[in-house]
């Protein structure tokens, strides 16, 4: 009996792990990629040529457009993004968004509302969303806030909930208690790269 029950555990723990992401469609070499957030994307703790949409771009060699803001909570981002949308026409949308909220103590269902509003925005002009989860404050362990996943499993789209928390969890790749340093963030841009290869956005290299 006991065996069995091992067994089962075993192979519905493999499976987690082999779970592949949602699919996207293949970027063409001449794409266009609005990265959106607050001071994450804009690269808050290291020069602008260190924050990760930048170091994305050359990893990828397409274009990858910083739309960060600074200290932008999810709602003022919800307003904000359609603008965007509709001026650069982006082939995908890479979201960071939310970790404002969580330090202002937003209701998380206000912040679950604002990011289903982004990326419905996004869906609506057929253009793909990859989501980076941000954890939650915490003084060890960090996770990405739950609402995250629940988000990107009602969307069906990609979505990276581990990497933020890791890099933010260690000294070595972080600038401050919550932005990363020149090292963090070109981790997390070769992160969201081995994303976009495993979802078919881009061909192995």
């Amino acid at each position: 009996m006991n065996k069995t029950i091992l067994l089962i555990g075993f192979y519905l723990l493999i499976n987690a792990c082999s779970e592949s992401p949602p699919t996207l469609p293949e970027l063409p070499e001449n794409a266009v990629i609005l990265a959106f957030g607050d001071s994450l994307t804009y690269g808050s703790g290291a020069s602008d040529g260190d924050a990760y949409p930048r170091v994305l771009s050359e990893l990828i060699g397409r274009e990858v457009i910083n739309e960060g803001l600074p200290g932008e909570t999810s709602q003022s981002g919800a307003q904000r993004l359609p603008a965007l949308l509709d001026e650069y026409r982006p082939d995908l949308l890479i979201l960071i968004h939310g970790g404002n909220d969580m330090l202002r103590k937003i209701p998380a269902q206000e912040t679950i509302d604002h990011l289903n509003s982004m990326i419905a925005e996004a869906q609506q002009r057929n253009i793909g969303v990859i989501m980076v989860g941000v954890p939650k404050p915490a003084l060890f362990l960090l996770d990405s806030a739950e609402f995250y996943r629940t988000v990107a499993e009602q969307h069906a789209i990609p979505a990276d909930l581990n990497t933020l928390p890791e890099l933010l969890g260690s000294t070595e790749f972080k600038s401050d208690p919550v932005h990363l340093n020149p090292a963090g963030y070109k981790k997390l841009a070769e992160k969201i790269r081995d994303l976009l290869i495993k979802t078919g956005a881009l061909a192995p290299a």
